[in-house]
């Protein structure tokens, strides 16, 4: 396989990747890793570095970083699947307080192992930029502000104006934007490939082309593949989106698919036109979602979702490309930026990313079972896969922390509705979403909060 197709992150992750052998038989370790994306990197680095002596197998269906950590919009955000004003609402003040701020933290982390470990990740601390673009999304703007004041965070945002937005980026119809100074723009490629490699350099062994089939629990506790079984003291799922293929995981997620396209290196003379000098991250508040960057070498980054979720949470490369998807991000490129109607696109891909029934994360470890899992980021990843591998780490090592008490851990949503409930209800909100960003950009009208589309996808 091409590799290097998936996305543009993996084609310019500056080295081979010709897969590393695959699982041969039958082996034993003391923990076994289901992917070698962010999620089980970030668990065995942080359990080598505790204790070098482990024997820790990661086995990878591709290679690594073949799923949401290569192909995602290159954001380190402190961001949360779930929003402040929720977290409060369920876990309390000082929980939701405390999730945020170690997510501050989270991203500071990441700088630092990038720098430790000497990973070329093109790793950045720029901050974000989440713009209201036309008066319907001013409401959206001071609401989210509003509630990191409550939460006693609000000196890490500043609420600016169109002419201060515009001084740092300029896009058509933005009347403000709220700036959070804890977001890092990187090469994720890079980070996941050079984070694979420094596992490997403190003693893990990484096993690609490897299909895990199943898995089994209790006193027999292997990761069984195509090829052979790990058989382990503890196991640890991390795919993500992935594990809905194990009939055990079927129903805690639904894979979404979110979509990118990338323009051509764009000539100084057009970078003077947009500004952007300070690589900040950028979104706006569309409920629909977008997500911009700006790569190492001069070109945008435009994200966003549309892609339709397939029944049965069915996977298949087929999917990561949606051409209704990838034609409307081109065309908003170039409303958001007039001065570039005539660009050229060169890459687009997509992929897809694990959400719960209640878009709340979990982390959790059974010690009976010896299985431990974490996934359900929904789109947030990046930074919080860091965090998991700590908090799995710690979990599994026994260590008391104060990370523990985040309401992640231990968090186990209900199930998703069976299909065709699950499809219907996916496809409805993922459409009445489009419809409210189309009528408030139409009537200049804030979402209301009431309408049942906002009601069952609210997080």
């Amino acid at each position: 396989m091409d590799y290097s197709r998936y996305s543009f992150w993996l084609e310019t992750s500056g080295e081979s990747l010709a897969p590393r052998p695959p699982l041969a038989g039958h082996v034993s370790a003391d923990v076994a890793i289901l992917g070698a994306g962010f999620t089980g990197l970030w668990t065995a680095y942080y359990l080598l570095r505790r204790q070098p002596s482990l024997r820790v197998a990661i086995l990878e269906r591709h290679i690594a970083g073949f799923g949401a950590s290569g192909r995602n919009g290159g954001w380190c955000s402190s961001g949360f699947a779930v929003t402040p004003a929720v977290l409060q609402e369920r876990f309390g003040r000082e929980r939701a307080r405390a999730t945020i701020l170690a997510l501050y933290d989270t991203v500071d982390e990441v700088g630092r192992v990038v720098a430790r470990e000497t990973i070329e990740a093109c790793y950045a601390k720029s901050g974000s930029l989440r713009l209201a673009r036309g008066p319907y999304q001013q409401p959206l703007l001071q609401q989210s502000y509003a509630a990191y004041e409550t939460l006693g965070v609000a000196d890490h945002y500043r609420v600016l104006s169109a002419q201060e937005t515009a001084e740092r980026l300029r896009v058509s119809d933005a009347v403000g934007s709220l700036y959070n100074s804890d977001c890092a723009v990187v090469h994720p490629g890079r980070l996941v490939r050079g984070l694979a490699r420094t596992v490997e350099r403190r003693g893990a062994t990484i096993y690609e082309q490897t299909d895990v089939v199943d898995v089994e629990a209790g006193r027999s506790r292997r990761l069984i593949t195509t090829h052979g079984a790990v058989r382990a003291e503890t196991i640890v799922l991390a795919g993500e989106a992935y594990l809905t293929r194990l009939r055990t995981m079927r129903r805690r997620l639904v894979p979404i698919y979110s979509s990118i396209v990338l323009t051509e290196p764009l000539t100084p003379e057009q970078w003077a036109q947009i500004g952007w000098a300070g690589r900040e991250c950028v979104a706006s508040f569309r409920l629909s979602v977008d997500y911009l960057s700006r790569t190492p070498d001069g070109r945008i980054l435009f994200g966003g979702r549309g892609a339709p979720y397939h029944f049965g949470s069915r996977i298949e490369d087929g999917y990561d490309l949606h051409g209704p998807t990838h034609g409307a991000l081109r065309e908003m490129v170039r409303t958001w930026f007039p001065s570039l109607r005539g660009v050229r696109f060169t890459h687009a891909w997509g992929g897809p990313l694990g959400v719960s029934r209640d878009w709340m994360p979990s982390v959790c470890y059974d010690r009976r079972t010896g299985v431990a899992h974490a996934c359900g980021y929904a789109g947030q990843g990046v930074a919080a896969a860091n965090l998991a591998g700590r908090l799995l780490a710690d979990l599994i090592a026994g260590v008391p922390s104060s990370l523990l008490d985040l309401p992640v851990v231990g968090h186990r949503p209900r199930p998703w509705e069976p299909e065709p409930l699950r499809w219907l209800g996916v496809r409805f909100v993922q459409n009445g979403y489009r419809r409210i960003d189309d009528r408030g950009r139409r009537t200049g009208r804030a979402p209301s909060g009431t309408s049942l589309t906002e009601r069952l996808g609210r997080h």
